[in-house]
């Protein structure tokens, strides 16, 4: 029995922000929270192009374990102050369950990364708050691996999940995912819920 399709599809409102609705949502930010003066200079220029959504990453999962990490809490803090000074809502990814109260205080949106899309008691744990949650498909994931990720977060109690389509890994080394649009009108389908495309 699905906790997550309830026979209708679905809108989160996150702030101001209505996902699932008419109107598209475009979330911008970098990749990486690097500094609070960059941080600030980036919304404040993405402000006039009316984003409705602040990103940037602020715990970075990176396959070389030397590369750069993150800012980890102290970026959270730039980050939400960004946010705050063109008032609109911010999201950032979460690694592990430690970091799940800090981020319920203060981030609007919680992502889980393709790497997290697995990670099932980290899921639960995030399932059993009701902060919106953004999924992303695992790189390799079929479409009802990521149907039962976000059942795992329904089953705890939280169906705030919008889902996001960012590329799975394909036999072409060209790029580094192919974007699997077929999915999104599917999973719209099957779950009820908002779906948002990653084309990054």
């Amino acid at each position: 029995m699905s906790r997550i399709f309830t026979g209708e599809n679905r809108t989160i409102t996150v702030k101001q922000v209505v996902f699932g609705g008419d109107k598209p949502v475009i979330i911008a930010g970098p990749c990486s929270v690097e500094s609070r003066q960059s941080i600030l200079d980036i919304a404040l220029s993405l402000k006039p192009m009316g984003i409705d959504v602040l990103r940037g990453g602020v715990f970075k999962p990176r396959t070389n374990p030397y590369d750069f990490q993150g800012l980890g809490y102290r970026g959270l803090e730039y980050l939400k102050e960004a946010a705050d000074a063109i008032q609109v809502p911010f999201i950032t990814e979460i690694m592990d369950e430690s970091a799940i109260d800090a981020f319920v205080e203060i981030v609007d949106i919680i992502q889980i990364g393709s790497r997290n899309m697995y990670n099932y008691s980290l899921l639960k744990a995030l399932g059993r708050t009701q902060k919106p949650i953004l999924l992303k498909r695992g790189m390799s994931a079929t479409i009802h691996e990521w149907i039962m990720a976000a059942e795992y977060l329904a089953s705890e109690g939280n169906s705030n999940v919008i889902l996001c389509e960012r590329g799975i890994r394909t036999y072409d080394t060209y790029t580094r995912n192919t974007l699997d649009l077929s999915a999104v009108p599917i999973m719209k389908a099957e779950t009820g819920l908002p779906i948002i495309v990653d084309p990054s």
